[in-house]
């Protein structure tokens, strides 16, 4: 139970923390959405260490666990664009089938050199 407490707050925690940015990109003009300004925000004080991990782990790694609840609204109103698709459909479905295929390499090769690069400071660090 308090871990589920826990995870909850964080959940909050970054739930007012996307709106909060929102509100900035908002009062600022910026023609960035503010979710992604708040991943940017959000990496950077991970990385400096301002804030640590273990204050939003939890919670974020719920979000992740049930991301795919979350398109099921944008899933629901692509019934709305019915005509769209019998005109359009072929296109959009190759484009999508495209762009996940690039987001999928990308990442892939991506994170390889990452581990590639960890196991070489493993390596480094262990022989001396």
């Amino acid at each position: 139970m308090k871990k589920f407490l826990k995870g909850l707050g964080q959940v909050a925690v970054l739930f007012l923390f996307a709106r909060l940015m929102n509100l900035v990109v908002e009062a600022l003009h910026i023609n960035i959405p503010g979710s992604i300004l708040g991943i940017i925000v959000i990496f950077a004080l991970l990385h400096f260490k301002v804030i640590k991990l273990e204050w939003v782990e939890i919670g974020a790694l719920w979000l992740l666990a049930e991301l795919l609840l979350f398109f099921v609204p944008s899933a629901v109103g692509i019934i709305n664009y019915a005509d769209l698709f019998a005109e359009f459909g072929t296109s959009i479905l190759l484009v999508v089938a495209i762009s996940t295929f690039v987001a999928m390499v990308s990442t892939g090769m991506l994170t390889q050199m990452i581990a590639k690069r960890k196991e070489r400071k493993n390596t480094c660090s262990s022989d001396a």
